[in-house]
Parts: structure tokens; sequence; C-alpha cells
């Protein structure tokens, strides 16, 4: 099973589904993405990843985390591993595949999904996907 295959599966098996999507946060690309939305065009798609790399890894995060560093006595690490976004008609639940820092899955639903499916589906298919992720 390849990465877009993890992600048709996520949005077949999850009530209220719109798609998913695996992210490089070095480079923003996508690996991965499945989706049932038509207006989900390939630059939205891209805007959507750049936004995630932004909140894990963006100039804000990052400076938050060096001072954390410093404050500490330890070396900079990258400290978010989750985020749930909740918008008008939509959850977003983004986490980083563990082994695997700078691969990210994000999960987009409509607002009728169930928050606790929408992170167990993620945490089941994450053994499935560590291997594939760079």
């Amino acid at each position: 099973m390849d990465i877009n295959e993890i992600c048709s599966e996520i949005v077949r098996t999850v009530d209220a589904a719109l798609g998913c999507a695996v992210v490089d946060l070095n480079s923003g690309l996508l690996l991965g993405v499945s989706h049932n939305v038509p207006y989900f065009t390939q630059s939205y798609l891209d805007a959507v990843a750049a936004a995630a790399v932004d909140m894990f890894r963006g100039r804000t995060i990052s400076a938050v985390e060096d001072m954390i560093a410093n404050m500490r006595g330890n070396s900079k690490a990258h400290l978010v591993k989750e985020v749930q976004m909740t918008t008008e008609n939509t959850f977003h639940f983004m986490m980083i595949v563990p082994d695997k820092p700078d691969a990210l899955v994000v999960l987009v639903t409509s607002r009728k999904a169930n928050l606790g499916m929408g992170w167990a589906s993620l945490r089941r298919v994450v053994p499935q996907l560590t291997p594939l992720c760079p």
C-alpha cells in the first residue's frame, strides 16, 4: 500500500472526511493525498500544505522553540507534535508521523465528524505510513 492509498482509506472510512494528505515539512510538498471535494484543486492543496508547514515549522514557532531551548539549556527541538484546528465548517487534525519528524499527516473533515474518531483514525494508520515517509 502506498501513501495515496492510505490517505484514500482514511477518507473512505472516516465519517464526514473531506480529505487526507501527508506533507513533507522540509519542502512543503504533498507526499500523498486523497479527497472527495471538487474544489480541492492542486493550488488549494498546495496552499493548505504550505499553511501546515508554517504551523509546525514557521518563523514564529521556530522562535518560540529557540526561546524554550535557551531557557531550559537544551538544544533546539521541534516541540509541536499535533494540532487540531476548527474553521467555520471543518475540523483539521494534524499530526507529525512518529519517528519521521519531517512528515505530517493531515485529515480534514466536516464539523459533523466525531473528534475522537478523527484522531483515532490517524493513530491507526501511522504504523502503515511510517515506513513510507522520508
